[in-house]
C-alpha cells in the first residue's frame, strides 16, 4: 500500500467528510467521502483520499468528487470514486474513472430451495461447480467465438446471449440498462482485445471475481425483500466478474491513445493516470464507444455464467431451472462510465458519470427501473469477503440528491495483495474459512491467500456508513456458505 494520507479532512456529520475546495490547486469541487468514525482511520492509511481531490480537478466536474466508504487507492481514480462531467461545458470522460476491468459487476438469483435442505450437499455442489465455471487468470471456457461472433457480443451484450437461448427473456428486465448499453462500437475495439476474449465469454477470472453460494440470514425490511423475492433461510447465488482480458485491453488501449490529448487541449491534469478527454471530443466517443462494448462482453460474460449455473443446479437438483425458481434478481455495474440525466443545483443536466468500484441506487420510481421494483427502487447487490456477510440494500432519495444515484460497492480492500499474501504465510485460509462452516475453492492457495477476510473492510461497517448517509436502505443480509475464487 502507498504511504498514509495526511491532508486536511472536515467533518460534516456523522457520515461525511469534506477535502475542502482550496487544498489542491485547481480543485474545481470539493471532494467528499463517505464515511464513519470506525472507516475514517483505516481510509485514511493510503493516498485515496489525495486521487479525490485530484479528480476534483478535471475540466467540467460537477457537484463534488465522491468516494464511498469502501475508497481505497487505484489507477487514476480511487476505487469507490464517482464523478460526473458536464460535456456541454468541456466535461471530460476518464478511462482511469472507469479502471481496467470494464463493467465488473455483480449479479443475485434466487432459488426456492432453502439453505438447510441442502447443507449436506454443499461441498459437493460447490465441487461440482468448480469443475464447470472456468476461473483463474486467463483460464478459457466452453464458449469461443471468433471475430465476426465477439463484435455481436459487443454489440448485443446479455441481450445476444438470451438471443442464442442462454438464458430467460426476463433476465433482461433484472440488468442494469437491460444488459447492453447502445452506442457500442465494435470497430472502436482492437484485434489484440477481441482474441484475448475470444474464449473468456462465461468465466469467472481471478482477483476478487467469485461464484458464491449464500444464506439470506437476515431480512431488515421486509417489504422491499417480498418485492425482490429475497426470505430468510433462502439459498440464493452470487456471481461477480467483468470484461475478462477483453476490457482490460480496451482501457489499455485507451491510456496509451489518450496519453498526450489532455496537453493539446489545454488541460492539466495532477496525475497522468487522470488522462481523459472531452466527453464530445472524436476521442472522448472513441472511448465511450469501445468502453460500451467491453460493458456489454462483461454483460455478456455474466450471463454466460448464470447459464451455466443454471444448468447445473437442474442436473444436481434433477429439476429445471425454472421448476427451481432460479430467477435473477438483479446484475448492477461497478466500473462504467454513463451518460445520465440528473438534477443537479434544482438543473436537469445531461452528465457523462463515472463509477469506478461504485454500484448505481436509483431510487423508486425511477424510468430506468424494471416494473416490478418501481415501488421500492432499485436493488443494490453489495458482496463482502468469503468469511461475513453479504448485503442485498436498495436505492434511496439521497443517492439521487448527492452521489448521481450511487452508492458503495463492496468492502473495500485494507491490504494489498502481497501484504495479504505475505500475512497468510503459515496459515491455510481454506481451513480458516472450513472452520466458519465455509468452503472455498481457488485454483490455487494464493488466490485464496490475496482474498482472506482480513484482507477486507469489515463490509458490515461500510454498509452501514452508506445506509446511514441515506444512500440506500438494508434490505438482507446474506452469510456464505460456499465459495469459488479464481
Amino acid at each position: 500500500m502507498t504511504s498514509a494520507w495526511h491532508g486536511p479532512l472536515e467533518q460534516l456529520d456523522p457520515w461525511r467528510y469534506r477535502i475542502p475546495i482550496g487544498y489542491k490547486d485547481g480543485m474545481r469541487v470539493p471532494g467528499r467521502i463517505y464515511a464513519s468514525p470506525e472507516l475514517i482511520g483505516q481510509i485514511k492509511q493510503d493516498q485515496a483520499p489525495e486521487q479525490v481531490a485530484n479528480v476534483a480537478t478535471l475540466p467540467g466536474i460537477v457537484g463534488e468528487s465522491l468516494a464511498m466508504p469502501d475508497i481505497h487507492w487505484g489507477y487514476g481514480f480511487c476505487i469507490g470514486g464517482v464523478a460526473a462531467t458536464d460535456p456541454e461545458s468541456g466535461g471530460v470522460v476518464s478511462p482511469g474513472g472507469v479502471g481496467y476491468d470494464i463493467n465488473c459487476g455483480v449479479r443475485l438469483l434466487r432459488t426456492n430451495l432453502q439453505a438447510k435442505d441442502v447443507d449436506k450437499h454443499k461441498e459437493k455442489l460447490i465441487r461440482e461447480l468448480f469443475a464447470t465455471v472456468p476461473a483463474g487468470v486467463g483460464k478459457g471456457g466452453k464458449y469461443r467465438f471468433k471475430v465476426a461472433g465477439i463484435r455481436d457480443i459487443l454489440e448485443g451484450g446479455a441481450r445476444w446471449a438470451v438471443g442464442e437461448g442462454l438464458g430467460w427473456p426476463s433476465d433482461l428486465d433484472y440488468c442494469e440498462a437491460g444488459g447492453a448499453l447502445d452506442g457500442a462500437d465494435p470497430d472502436a475495439v482492437s484485434q489484440r482485445a477481441c482474441e484475448r476474449g475470444n474464449d473468456q465469454c462465461g468465466t469467472l477470472g481471478s482477483g476478487n471475481h467469485f461464484l458464491e453460494l449464500q444464506e439470506v440470514q437476515e431480512i431488515i425490511d421486509p417489504h422491499t425483500a417480498e418485492v425482490f423475492g429475497l426470505d430468510r433461510g433462502q439459498l440464493v447465488v452470487m456471481i461477480h466478474s467483468g470484461s475478462r482480458g477483453l476490457g482490460y485491453q480496451v482501457c489499455d488501449d485507451a491510456i496509451r491513445a489518450l496519453r498526450d490529448l489532455p496537453a493539446r487541449h489545454g488541460i492539466t491534469l495532477p496525475d497522468r493516470q487522470l488522462v481523459c478527454a472531452p466527453v464530445n471530443s472524436p476521442e472522448g466517443q472513441r472511448y465511450l464507444a469501445a468502453m460500451r462494448a467491453a460493458a456489454n462482453f462483461a454483460w455478456a460474460n455474466r450471463q454466460l455464467l448464470m447459464h451455466q449455473v443454471r444448468e447445473l443446479f437442474a442436473g444436481f437438483f434433477s429439476r429445471s431451472a425454472e421448476d427451481l425458481g432460479m430467477e435473477l434478481i438483479y446484475d448492477v455495474a461497478h466500473n462504467i462510465a454513463k451518460i445520465e440525466q440528473h438534477t443537479v443545483d434544482g438543473r436537469t443536466m445531461t452528465l457523462c458519470v463515472h463509477r469506478k468500484g461504485a454500484t448505481r441506487a436509483f431510487a423508486a420510481g425511477h424510468p430506468e427501473l424494471p416494473t416490478r421494483y418501481k415501488s421500492v427502487g432499485q436493488p443494490v447487490i453489495i458482496p463482502g469477503d468469503m468469511g461475513r456477510a453479504s448485503y442485498v440494500l436498495v436505492g434511496a432519495e439521497g443517492a439521487m440528491r448527492e452521489t448521481f444515484g450511487s452508492a458503495c460497492h463492496g468492502a473495500g480492500r485494507v491490504m494489498s495483495r502481497s501484504a495479504a499474501v505475505r500475512s497468510a504465510k503459515g496459515r491455510s485460509i481454506a481451513r480458516e474459512l472450513a472452520d466458519q462452516g465455509v468452503i472455498a475453492l481457488a485454483r490455487d492457495r494464493e488466490g485464496l491467500a490475496e482474498e482472506q477476510p482480513q484482507a477486507y473492510k469489515d463490509v458490515s461497517l461500510v454498509v452501514k456508513a452508506v445506509a446511514g448517509a441515506g444512500l440506500a436502505k438494508i434490505v438482507a443480509r446474506n452469510r456464505p456458505l460456499a465459495v469459488i475464487k479464481g
